[in-house]
């Protein structure tokens, strides 16, 4: 049988190296549905090639402009904008899988939609679960859906995991372990980053990614955050939940079973890896990954982090601990904090004190729904300006 798989975010990373899987398996998948933001030209060339029954235009501005430019490029399929089209397509039964690849809160509609009409979700996006974790399960129960996560770590942890997706309890897992590279400054004290500026942090060791992602990196809160995620993907405590750094970004999680056993994923950091397996589970597929050869490379190494220095991420298990919309407080802090230092008006280090200070002013409230998420989305960001304004 041949899946129908709708990519949203078709022009990020994520898209692209789901539709270079895609194309490697014409027999066993298909783009039915594009989706971008606003990159018309980009989503034009995807179509060409892939011949989607759906192109949608996130920007509604821009769906006349998308519907000239497949008619002159002799493309013949269904066009819609905006972000109820997007999630009424999630929802529809021209794809029966969905890589929800959309950065950002405008995905946790359709990621939500997903998941209540039971297809396959490949999710690549932290917000549907940082934020809208317990409204994310209680869509997959919902509908019964499969979810499988595209983040490379926590596919990692799928993969070790028996069935994927098991009741931790009666599937003798002690320990989920994420690895993180360490980001540009591990291995260095609180003192030696006093005068960091932004120009050092994006300069990451293992990858070039955008200026918010690496800020995220070197302060340690994107692993923080896929701590968060972990939580809810698996149903771990936060107690079952451990981070080692591992400078080499070649085993990219373990997991530690009651008996001893510990199981680990190791491959090239290559993200086709992760989306070839989420896309085929429980078969394993080509997907154009080079093959890791171990006698080659360097030894691999492990160590714990740095708490103290770096602690944006013992700020992620507090808000954990907490539970309800902390984390999603955590995330709104986290996003201002890290727009201001890159803006220069935020030392690196009070990143985390700006943080620490909205999670103690904001108590943690009950997820309850979207609506009420986003309001505390929006006073958490106002609380985090207003103490950046404070400290001036």
């Amino acid at each position: 049988m041949t899946r129908n798989v709708a990519v949203f975010g078709a022009t990020g990373s994520v898209g692209a190296n789901t539709l270079d899987v895609i194309s490697r398996h014409p027999d066993r998948f298909r783009a039915s549905v594009l989706v971008a933001h606003r990159n018309v030209e980009a989503l034009t060339a995807l179509c060409v090639r892939h011949r989607p029954d759906l192109a949608i235009i996130a920007e509604t501005s821009l769906e006349a402009e998308l519907a000239r430019r497949l008619a002159n490029a002799g493309v013949r399929c269904d066009i819609a904008s905006g972000h109820d089209a997007i999630t009424q397509a999630a929802a529809s039964t021209r794809c029966d899988t969905v890589v929800a690849a959309i950065a950002g809160t405008a995905a946790i509609d359709s990621t939500l939609a997903t998941a209540r009409a039971g297809k396959r979700l490949l999710l690549a996006n932290k917000e549907s679960t940082v934020m809208a974790g317990p409204l994310l399960q209680r869509a997959l129960a919902e509908g019964g859906s499969e979810l499988i996560p595209v983040d490379s770590e926590h596919n990692a942890i799928f993969q070790c995991l028996q069935g994927g997706r098991p009741n931790l309890k009666s599937s003798g897992v002690k320990r989920l372990i994420l690895t993180t590279s360490g980001g540009p400054f591990r291995g260095r004290r609180r003192p030696d980053l006093m005068t960091v500026t932004p120009e050092q942090v994006c300069k990451h060791p293992n990858s070039v990614m955008g200026r918010k992602t690496s800020v995220d990196s070197a302060t340690l809160m994107n692993k923080g955050l896929e701590v968060i995620e972990a939580h809810h993907l698996f149903q771990a405590s936060a107690d079952q939940i451990d981070v080692l750094v591992h400078p080499q970004n070649l085993v990219h999680s373990l997991v530690e079973y009651v008996d001893g056993a510990v199981l680990a994923q190791l491959g090239n950091p290559d993200m086709r890896t992760a989306i070839s397996y989420a896309l085929a589970w429980p078969e394993r597929i080509e997907a154009g990954v080079s093959a890791l050869d171990l006698a080659t490379g360097a030894p691999l190494a492990f160590e714990k982090p740095d708490l103290n220095t770096f602690r944006c991420l013992a700020l992620a298990f507090q808000a954990l601990k907490e539970g309800g919309d902390a984390p999603a407080i955590l995330n709104a802090a986290n996003e201002v904090a890290v727009s201001a230092f890159l803006a220069g008006s935020l030392p690196f280090l009070s990143i985390a004190d700006l943080i620490e200070q909205v999670l103690t002013e904001l108590p943690a409230q009950a997820v309850v729904d979207i609506q009420t998420l986003s309001e505390r989305d929006r006073t958490a960001r106002e609380a985090a300006r207003r103490v950046l304004r404070n400290a001036c």
